[in-house]
């Protein structure tokens, strides 16, 4: 099979490496890949070389995490793919693989359309967003960056009872906004986002920020948009491949005095029923209800 192997910085190759799909054990599956979908933010900074994120692998290194497949073949313990399914995983960008049936592994509808379903796994991070900040339908939210992730979140908004704005840096990105749900879409560096976010919530302020963006412009904008006791869900990597602060992150009039949250989008969501049994962390358990939102 070929898969994508980053050498270092910009040194990005395909490469032949063995696979043996006729001796499957019982508990595996072979997939063919069918599309594979890149992370404009994590998969280009890491092609470009920036600062590697903790727990990541260094070089050589796989890339990419949404991968999209049909079932070729199962072990003969596996009840819950069969030949022809198409699954979603957290593969990387490769040909096709042989890997155990886990819950990094998801069936994916019929009606959802491929190139669709293969950003179920961002979009579920996206879903995460909600979830991790406690959510609640009839809320007034701001999606500050309007990448894949960023999208994602601006799509899944109406469906979860949200009323939307978001806040990009691109006229194209910002029209996507509004093709997909949002309400409102205005520029990050519109000298009269304060006023237009005024209107737009009649005064109240924006209930919930999710920042997607990077820079720390887009941060400190997040903290000055949000409402008073409002929340922040940051699901970016700050400051990631940008110079030094100017600016204290945490300064009193944006943070401390409106008494504002800010929220890692990371582990598991918040659970006033916990379920018995061992909780699931992260995203994945997001990904079914998200691909059903698209079926």
């Amino acid at each position: 099979m070929k898969i994508a192997i980053l050498h270092g910085p910009r040194d990005l190759r395909l490469e032949d490496e063995p696979i043996d799909t006729t001796h499957l054990e019982p508990d595996q599956v072979h997939v063919r890949t069918q599309i594979s979908a890149f992370k404009i933010g994590t998969d280009r900074g890491n092609y470009e070389g920036a600062e590697q994120v903790p727990g990541a692998p260094d070089y050589p290194r796989w890339v990419g995490d949404s991968n999209l497949g049909v079932v070729e073949a199962v072990g003969s313990a596996v009840t819950q793919f069969k030949a022809g399914d198409r699954v979603l995983s957290t593969m990387h960008h490769q040909s096709e693989y042989v890997a155990p049936v886990s819950p990094d592994l998801i069936k994916v509808p019929t009606e959802a359309h491929q190139e669709d379903a293969v950003f179920g796994n961002l979009y579920a991070l996206s879903a995460h967003c909600y979830h991790k900040a406690l959510f609640r339908p009839g809320e007034t939210v701001a999606v500050i960056g309007l990448g894949t992730l960023g999208l994602g979140a601006v799509a899944l908004g109406p469906s979860f009872g949200a009323r939307l704005v978001a806040i990009g840096n691109s006229p194209v990105r910002m029209g996507r906004a509004r093709d997909v749900g949002a309400d409102a879409a205005f520029a990050s560096d519109d000298r009269q986002l304060a006023a237009k976010l005024d209107r737009f919530t009649s005064g109240r302020g924006i209930d919930l920020v999710i920042l997607t963006a990077n820079p720390w412009p887009a941060y400190r904008c997040a903290l000055q948009i949000v409402r008073p006791d409002g929340r922040v869900a940051i699901v970016s990597l700050l400051g990631r491949g940008e110079p030094p602060l100017d600016f204290n992150p945490l300064q009193m009039e944006d943070f401390y005095l409106k008494g504002i949250s800010l929220i890692a989008v990371s582990g598991a969501d918040p659970d006033v029923y916990p379920a018995a049994g061992p909780r699931d962390v992260g995203s994945r358990p997001h990904r079914a209800h998200v691909l059903w939102l698209m079926a």
